[in-house]
């Protein structure tokens, strides 16, 4: 492990990762949800599938992915003859925590004729058993090219399956996972922030439950986010997601007020990531030095998981609808 050959004294950090960076061929992804400093050395900022389909992209023959695992494994599953790399491999999700692969194995036992639409935020393993996932900025497209009368089964994050039901007028079974993160926003104090800041708009994470998407003026993934505070007309916004987004906006319009939406007591750190903040700098360094810790995944769970991907790109990209899948093998009724 890398912990056990330390860092010399003294080390330029940043000098350092960019002289690695270059030897190793290795390219950096830094996650919207990771610190200023991650965020800025990165050769690609953005969401978790747009960081590992640039990645695939590129000819680095080494990923060093700043994120949490599942991201990393998604880089895997499309890069497979890459190394990644993780700084923190103990960087896990809540979401992919609530939703065990045999337990998820066993729900979808229950209900043989419904088809798992699984958004990304979960093990290799899940979307191993998935058939299409989804990203929050592709569900709604993929959503809306399945029947009203097909039976869907929707995990891990029961909100984000809640707001698409609402939209929507479906009635998918959810899952009943969340993210800390999203759950950590408090109603009372978002309300009292508005007050302060009438004129401001709020954009919510879909992932955030019911009581604080109601109260935003957009809703949309991270990159819909910030794609917003480039183009609303005011001089102030209320972001509620994880509030290291809010780096990329100031970096793009340092003019522009954005503030973050507050937790239970208005004023905690409740709402950042505690998995993202587990990277840093010196072991970004010792990963690329040690090229350790590595994302490994057996070669028959990476097709079957790559294959519920390649369904979501597909469907998202308008290249086949669900009438095809019957044809891919996915179990439609």
């Amino acid at each position: 492990m890398s912990l056990l050959t330390p860092m010399p004294t003294g080390t330029d950090l940043r000098a350092e990762i960019d002289r690695l960076r270059k030897e190793r061929n290795a390219v950096i992804l830094a996650h919207y949800y990771q610190k200023p400093e991650l965020q800025d050395l990165a050769d690609f900022v953005g969401d978790s599938l747009e960081l590992s389909r640039k990645a695939a992209d590129t000819d680095a023959e080494v990923i060093a992915f700043c994120g949490v695992k599942f991201m990393a494994e998604t880089a895997k599953i499309l890069s497979p003859d890459k190394i990644v790399v993780l700084p923190d491999m103990e960087a896990g999700c809540s979401l992919e925590d609530s939703c065990p692969p045999e337990k998820f194995a066993a729900f979808r036992a229950q209900h043989p004729d419904h088809i798992a639409l699984t958004y990304i935020n979960c093990s290799t393993e899940v979307k191993a058993l998935s058939d299409i996932i989804v990203t929050s900025s592709s569900a709604e497209t993929i959503l809306s090219q399945i029947p009203r009368d097909q039976p869907v089964i929707f995990g891990p994050d029961r909100h984000l399956g809640g707001y698409l039901n609402r939209k929507f007028d479906r009635e998918m079974l959810l899952w009943p996972g969340v993210c800390i993160v999203h759950e950590a926003f408090s109603e009372r104090e978002l309300l009292k922030l508005k007050e302060q800041h009438p004129d401001a708009p709020v954009a919510a994470h879909p992932e955030c439950p019911p009581h604080i998407v109601d109260h935003a003026d957009i809703v949309g993934s991270t990159s819909a986010i910030l794609q917003y505070a480039k183009t609303f007309a005011g001089d102030t916004l209320i972001v509620a997601t994880e509030p290291h987004i809010i780096h990329q906006m100031q970096k793009a319009l340092p003019h522009k007020t954005f503030i973050g939406a507050p937790g239970a007591d208005g004023n905690c750190n409740c709402n950042i990531c505690p998995y993202m903040a587990l990277n840093n700098l010196e072991k970004l360094y010792l990963c690329l030095r040690d090229l350790t810790p590595r994302v490994e995944i057996e070669e028959g769970l990476r097709i079957k998981a790559k294959r519920s991907l390649d369904r979501m790109l597909d469907m998202a990209s308008g290249t086949i609808g669900l009438g095809d899948l019957g044809r891919m093998g996915v179990p439609l009724p």
